[in-house]
C-alpha cells in the first residue's frame, strides 16, 4: 500500500489531466442540445476503464446510457459496485463564472488549491478519486485486492429515469456485496464521514377551491369561504404546538436514534447555536428538546415552500379568492412509508375543508429513506481505512435525499457506504463550482486504504 500511496503522489500530474479531459466534456443531461457531449462522456469513461483492461462498455438505455464495467480480483474477495454519475448541472448563469465553466482551472487559495469547474465536485471528481484509486493499485501491484464493477448513469441531475429499468434488468451483471457511493461530504475540512442516513421525500402541491368565481369582498365578506383563509387554517394545523407534525399516524415506525449514532454524533464539533446564527436566526424551531443535529439529520419534518392565491400584482383588489395554491414537503425517515405519508397528509387536508371546499393534489417527488444497519460488516474497515489516511473519521446523516440510493438498495438487495470528500463551500450546482485539491489527492489515497482493508 506504501508504494501505491507514493505511486498517487509521484503521478499527480496525469490523475489530474485526466480529470481535466474529464471535466471539458460538457455532459449536461437536462438540455437535449447537449445529448451528444453526454453520449461522448459516456464513451470517455468505457475507454478509461478498457485502459485500465476492464471489461467496460456503454449501455444504450430509453434516456442517456449508462457506462458498465468490471475489473477481476481473487474469486473469494468480496465484490464491490461503485456508483457514480457523469453527468452535470447547466452552466448558467455564465456570467458569473470566474473562468470558463468547461476549461478547468488550477486556483491556488489559502492553505490548498481549489479545480474549478462544472462538475468538478459533483460528481465527476468524485468519481475520478475511486477510479483513480482502481488504477493505482493495478499500477503498482498488477491487480485489485478485491472484485470491483463499475455503474455510471448520465441522467442523475436530470431525475435517474432509466435507472430503476435499468437495474432491474441488469440486476444479475451488478450483483454485489456492497454499493460504494462518492457522492456525499465530509463532515469538515480535516474529517472524512461516512454517511449513514438519509431522509426520504413526499413533496406535494395542493389547489383549494372555494367557489366558481372570485367575489368582491364587501357583497360576499363573512358570508363566502376564502380559499386563502381556508388554506392558512390548513397549513397551520400541520404542526403541533411542540413543533411536531400534527397528521395522525406521522410518525407511525419512526424509531429513536441508536444509542452509538448519538453518541457519535455528540462528539462531533457542531455549533448549534452559530448554525443558525449564521443565516440570520436564533431559535431552533423543530421539535421541543432535541438537538439540532438530530432535527435534521434524524428526524422528519414537515415544511413550507410556496403560498399564493388572489390578487398579488401591484396595487390593491378587494377580491375573496376562490383558489389558494401550496407547495410543501415532507422529509422522512427510516420506517415511514411515503405512500402512507402522502395518504395520511392528504385525507388531514379533506377533514380540515368546509363542506362546501375541495382539494386537488399533485406530486413533486415520493422516495423512502435510508438507513445504513450499524452492523454492516465494511462499516468498520471502511472508518479505520479513513483515520488512517486522514487521522480521523466519523459517520454522520443528511437532511437531504438520494432517491437513487434506495433504488439500488431495493434491485440488487445490497446495502451501500456512502463515502464523500466533498466540502460544504464546493459551489455545486452553482456558478464558480470547485473540488478541493487536498480532497482529490486524499480521496484516492484513502479509497486504496479501503480497497485493501476490504481485501483483508
Amino acid at each position: 500500500m506504501t508504494d501505491t500511496l507514493s505511486h498517487i503522489d509521484a503521478t499527480m500530474d496525469d490523475r489530474l489531466a485526466r480529470l481535466f479531459d474529464f471535466i471539458r466534456i460538457p455532459s449536461v443531461s437536462t438540455d437535449p442540445a447537449f445529448a451528444p457531449d453526454v453520449a461522448r462522456a459516456a464513451e470517455w469513461l468505457a475507454q478509461t476503464l478498457r485502459d485500465m483492461e476492464a471489461d467496460a462498455s456503454v449501455r444504450e438505455t430509453v434516456g442517456h446510457p449508462m457506462v458498465v464495467g468490471h475489473l477481476d480480483g481473487p474469486a473469494d474477495a468480496p465484490h464491490v459496485l461503485f456508483y457514480g454519475h457523469y453527468d452535470v448541472q447547466p452552466a448558467d448563469p455564465l456570467e458569473l463564472w470566474n473562468t470558463e465553466p468547461f476549461e478547468p482551472q488550477l486556483v491556488p487559495v489559502e492553505g490548498d488549491t481549489h479545480i474549478v469547474g462544472r462538475g468538478a465536485s459533483d460528481d465527476k471528481g468524485a468519481l475520478m478519486t475511486f477510479v483513480e484509486a482502481c488504477r493505482a493499485l493495478i499500477e503498482t501491484n498488477g491487480s485489485l485486492p478485491i472484485r470491483v464493477s463499475f455503474l455510471f448513469e448520465g441522467e442523475e441531475e436530470s431525475g435517474s429515469r432509466s435507472l430503476p429499468g435499468f437495474l432491474e434488468k441488469a440486476a444479475d451483471e451488478l450483483a454485489c456485496d456492497v454499493v460504494l457511493v462518492c457522492d456525499t461530504d465530509m463532515w469538515d475540512r480535516e474529517t472524512p464521514a461516512v454517511t449513514t442516513m438519509l431522509r426520504g421525500l413526499v413533496g406535494q402541491q395542493m389547489t383549494i377551491q372555494s367557489g366558481d368565481r372570485d367575489l368582491h369582498s364587501g357583497m360576499f365578506g363573512n358570508a363566502a369561504a376564502n380559499a386563502l383563509t381556508v388554506m392558512s387554517e390548513v397549513l397551520a394545523s400541520l404542526r403541533d404546538a411542540k413543533g411536531g407534525v400534527a397528521i395522525e399516524g406521522f410518525y407511525d415506525g419512526v424509531q429513536e436514534l441508536a444509542e452509538e449514532t448519538a453518541a457519535e454524533w455528540a462528539a462531533l464539533p457542531f455549533d448549534e447555536a452559530g448554525f443558525l446564527e449564521n443565516v440570520g436566526l436564533k431559535v431552533p424551531a423543530g421539535e421541543e428538546g432535541l438537538p439540532v443535529l438530530h432535527q435534521v439529520w434524524a428526524r422528519p419534518s414537515c415544511e413550507i415552500h410556496g403560498v399564493w392565491g388572489g390578487y398579488t400584482e401591484p396595487g390593491f383588489k378587494t377580491v375573496i379568492p376562490c383558489e389558494a395554491h401550496a407547495k410543501l414537503s415532507f422529509r422522512l425517515v427510516a420506517g415511514q412509508d411515503p405512500e402512507k405519508i402522502r395518504t395520511a397528509f392528504q385525507e388531514h387536508v379533506r377533514a380540515k375543508l368546509p363542506a362546501d371546499c375541495s382539494v386537488t393534489f399533485s406530486d413533486h417527488g415520493l422516495s423512502p429513506a435510508w438507513a445504513m444497519d450499524r452492523e454492516n460488516p465494511y462499516l468498520a474497515p471502511t472508518l479505520a481505512a479513513l483515520s488512517d489516511e486522514w487521522g480521523r473519521s466519523t459517520t454522520c446523516g443528511t437532511g437531504g435525499s438520494i432517491p437513487i440510493i434506495g433504488a439500488l438498495r431495493d434491485k440488487l438487495g445490497v446495502d451501500a457506504l456512502l463515502v464523500g470528500f466533498g466540502r460544504f463551500d464546493n459551489r455545486i450546482h452553482s456558478p464558480n463550482e470547485k473540488y478541493d485539491l487536498s480532497s482529490f489527492r486524499g480521496g484516492m489515497r484513502s479509497w486504496v486504504r479501503i480497497i485493501e482493508k476490504l481485501g483483508a
